[in-house]
C-alpha cells in the first residue's frame, strides 16, 4: 500500500472512530437528560438504569457518574453511592467532586473520620467555600472544635466579600474562646514558622 493510501486509510479510520465516540457521549448526555427528567417525576428505579445505561455508552460521563451517586445518596443507599463515587474516580481521577460525594457518603455511613478526610482532600483541590462550611459543620457535630476552628480560618482567609469576612471573622473569635489553650495556633508550643504565621491569622481573626 503506497504512503499517501495508507494515510488517508488512517485519516479515515481516525474520523470515524472520533465520530463514533462523539455519537456515544451524544447518546449519554441524552440519556442523563432522561435521568433527570425521571428522578424529577419520583420514578427512581427507570432513573438509575438511564445512568447506568448512559455510562454503558460513555463510561467517563462526569454527569452520569455524579447523578447515579447522588441519586443511591438520596435514596439511602450510602454504600452504593460509595462504590459509585469509588468507580467514577477510577474511571475519571480529574472528577474531584466524585471526592466530595464519597465524602457524604461516608458520613451516611457514619464513618465520620473517613468522610473528613475526604472532604478535606476535596477542599484542598478545589476553593469551594460551601464545601468548608460543610466540613465545619461536621467537624462541631463530632466535637471537634480545633478542627473546626481551623476551617473557619481558612474560610477568613478565602472571603469573598464583606458579608462573608464578618461572619468568619465572628465564628474564629467564638471559636477561639471555645478552645482556649487547645488551640496551637494562638498558644504555640514551638516558635518555629508556620505557627507564628497561625497566630498571626488568629490574631487577625479576633
Amino acid at each position: 500500500m503506497h504512503t499517501s493510501t495508507l494515510l488517508a486509510a488512517l485519516a479515515a479510520l481516525a474520523l470515524s472512530t472520533w465520530g463514533a465516540a462523539a455519537r456515544a457521549s451524544s447518546s449519554a448526555d441524552e440519556l442523563v437528560r432522561q435521568a433527570r427528567a425521571h428522578e424529577a417525576a419520583h420514578d427512581e428505579d427507570v432513573a438509575v438504569r438511564r445512568y447506568m445505561e448512559a455510562l454503558e455508552l460513555d463510561p467517563v460521563n462526569e454527569d452520569a457518574w455524579m447523578g447515579l451517586g447522588a441519586l443511591r445518596l438520596r435514596l439511602g443507599e450510602s454504600a452504593e453511592a460509595e462504590r459509585v463515587y469509588e468507580a467514577a474516580l477510577q474511571r475519571v481521577p480529574t472528577l474531584h467532586r466524585a471526592i466530595q460525594g464519597r465524602a457524604r457518603a461516608r458520613w451516611a455511613q457514619g464513618r465520620h473520620p473517613d468522610a473528613e478526610g475526604d472532604l478535606e482532600a476535596y477542599a484542598a483541590l478545589e476553593p469551594d467555600a460551601d464545601a468548608l462550611r460543610e466540613l465545619s459543620a461536621w467537624y462541631a457535630a463530632d466535637g471537634r472544635t480545633p478542627a473546626q476552628l481551623s476551617v473557619w480560618r481558612r474560610l477568613l482567609v478565602m472571603a469573598a466579600d464583606d458579608a462573608a469576612q464578618k461572619e468568619a471573622r465572628r465564628m474564629v473569635r467564638a471559636l477561639v474562646i471555645l478552645v482556649d489553650r487547645a488551640d496551637p495556633a494562638a498558644s504555640p508550643v514551638l516558635p518555629d514558622a508556620s505557627r507564628r504565621a497561625m497566630a498571626a491569622v488568629a490574631r487577625r481573626g479576633g
